[in-house]
């Protein structure tokens, strides 16, 4: 057993690493999945794993170990930047049209919420510290834990490392190096009960009924002309469309409408883009609300009292399917685009993409790859099937060569330099060529596809070997954070949390009137705060956070990475 136990203690060897590695994320895995008061910690586990298992690494003189603190740093940065760009291309197609129209006024309250979590701690950081760079960039850590935001956590880490290298930089506080992950560790429990709690009380404050919310969002939805499917019975009588295709007809009006059937002379038939419009010839076709007028005046004459429903067989079956994104020429369009409701007469109630369930909103770009879950009649599912291919085989090998290529080009983006010692470093520069590559490679032909068990794998993975790696790394001084200050990390913390929702949340309720469903999906994307979100959807019952969540969150994890590098070289440069 000699062998055994030199892989358990025996602090310079690889398999002892790899063994520290598997131990940490298996255990912290299966330990996130515990609900404490109905929340539960998730992947973050791992860091606390990794901070106990540090601690016995450091026993042994595993992190005074030089080769071995290499190969952690190493694992470190490189779970950093899978993560942070796999989450680019997440966020990338949906990143620029959140500004638009409604999305401005949601993500400026985003803006808000980060620019106040920056002001309270950074007010809590003069209050309640000395000066020193070290208590800086300790509180730093406490504002992502308060946040539970571990891209910041980690592009703040690579700042500190850079500082630390410099010839002459002094930290204060005796010389020791900060420790982030042991403040970020310190607010984080506190941080994920914050932010609901701060939902919650932005409730009672703007004194909001439930029931009158529901109301409000029904009604919206209902008004919605271009949602609402308008069905019309057309007698063709218009001499200047007659002889002309259906293709023709999508073609001149330039608008979205499906012909379901055709009938002449009492003879039903199913057309497609060449059958041919005739005087005379009744035509059951479905189209947006707002568009049916124009449509009716150049085809003819409308049935009133009929519709065409009454040629439908009543007893046909609902199915609902998932389906695949395969075509490339559906690549880049979204919902609004292609009419799912009102032109194929089914409804795409989820859209996944790399793992995350995206809300089927008319402004997102659907991606080769995304898997929509539609639900219709048999005979419609199919025609949305051909629409989008639903071809699986062209997806079965992921298009892992494009991640690293685009890593590669985010590397070398990130370091270069921006003026004033500033660079967006290791997860800044991955992020923002993922999300240009996820939001505009559709129009140079880039596939940023790869399949989403791969993506969700690499993400992960990154995540996985980051939170542990931090987690041994902190693990070593842990103890001593907490005697030197750890409970002021977490009072700190909860501080960050919970006061700049509550005014951002007052001022979105009071000024931009948002609806509270859709005001807590904001709290939760703005925090990037998965467990907020199921929070907010079991409340609502309805789709309301997944919008406000979606059309915030790209612009809010673009903000918590790139703030944290600005805060730190503003303030020690």
């Amino acid at each position: 057993m000699e062998w055994f136990i030199n892989i358990l203690t025996n602090p310079g060897s690889i398999a002892h690493l790899v063994v520290l590695y598997a131990i940490v994320i298996s255990l912290g895995v299966k330990l996130g999945k515990i609900k404490f008061g109905g929340v539960a910690l998730g992947v973050t586990f791992v860091l606390f794993m990794g901070i106990v298992a540090g601690h016995l690494f450091n026993y042994f003189g595993g992190i005074d170990h030089a080769e071995q603190k290499a190969t952690i740093d190493f694992v470190k940065e490189l779970g950093l930047i899978l993560f942070v760009y796999c989450i680019g291309l997440q966020v990338g197609p949906g990143f620029f049209a959140t500004f638009k129209k409604g999305g401005v006024g949601m993500n400026l309250i985003t803006v808000g919420i980060v620019l106040l979590n920056v002001a309270v701690m950074l007010g809590l950081y003069f209050l309640v510290f000395d000066t020193s760079n070290y208590n800086l960039a300790m509180m730093v850590g406490t504002m992502y834990g308060a946040i539970t935001n571990t891209p910041g956590l980690g592009a703040a880490n690579t700042v500190v490392a850079d500082f630390t290298s410099k010839p002459g930089f002094d930290w204060g506080a005796g010389g020791a190096v900060p420790d982030l992950a042991s403040s970020y560790a310190c607010a984080y429990p506190l941080g994920v009960v914050g932010i609901i709690l701060a939902t919650i009380l932005v409730r009672y404050l703007c004194n909001i009924k439930l029931e009158k919310e529901q109301e409000q969002i029904r009604k919206e939805q209902e008004s919605n002309p271009h949602a609402t499917p308008k069905h019309l019975v057309l007698r063709v009588t218009n001499a200047a469309v007659a002889g002309r295709t259906l293709q023709d007809l999508h073609n001149f009006l330039n608008r979205q409408f499906v012909v379901v059937r055709c009938i002449k002379d009492g003879v039903m038939s199913i057309p497609n883009g060449e059958t041919k419009l005739e005087i005379g010839m009744e035509i059951h076709l479905v189209c947006a609300e707002d568009e049916a007028e124009p449509i009716s005046v150049l085809i003819g004459e409308n049935i009133e009292g009929k519709t065409w429903k009454d040629d439908i067989d009543k007893k046909q079956k609902y199915v609902s399917h998932r389906l695949v994104i395969t075509k490339p020429e559906i690549n880049g369009k979204t919902f609004g685009q292609i009419h799912f409701s009102t032109i194929y007469g089914v409804n795409v109630t989820r859209v996944t993409r790399n793992g995350m369930d995206l809300f089927a909103d008319r402004n997102l770009r659907l991606q080769v790859g995304d898997r929509i879950l539609v639900t219709g009649t048999e005979e419609n599912v199919e025609a949305v099937k051909r629409a989008i291919g639903s071809s699986v085989k062209r997806l079965d090998h992921p298009n892992v060569g494009a991640i690293f290529f685009g890593i590669m080009l985010g590397i070398l983006v990130g370091q270069i330099p921006l003026g004033m010692g500033m660079k967006l470093g290791l997860a800044g520069g991955p992020l923002v060529v993922a999300i240009l590559i996820g939001a505009f490679g559709y129009r140079y032909k880039i596939n940023t596809y790869t399949s989403t068990s791969a993506n969700l794998m690499l993400r992960e993975v990154g995540l996985l070997l980051f939170l542990s790696s931090v987690g041994i790394q902190a693990g070593a001084h842990f103890w001593e954070t907490i005697m030197a200050g750890g409970l002021t990390y977490v009072w700190t913390g909860f501080l960050i949390t919970i006061i700049p929702i509550l005014i951002m949340g007052v001022v979105a309720r009071k000024v931009l009137k948002l609806n509270y469903f859709t005001l807590m999906g904001l709290i939760a994307g703005s925090n990037t705060d998965p467990p907020a979100l199921a929070f907010a959807n079991q409340t609502a019952g309805n789709d309301a956070p997944a919008v406000g969540y979606s059309t915030v969150y790209p612009l809010a994890m673009f903000l918590r990475i790139l703030v944290a590098q600005v805060v730190l070289l503003a303030f020690l440069s």
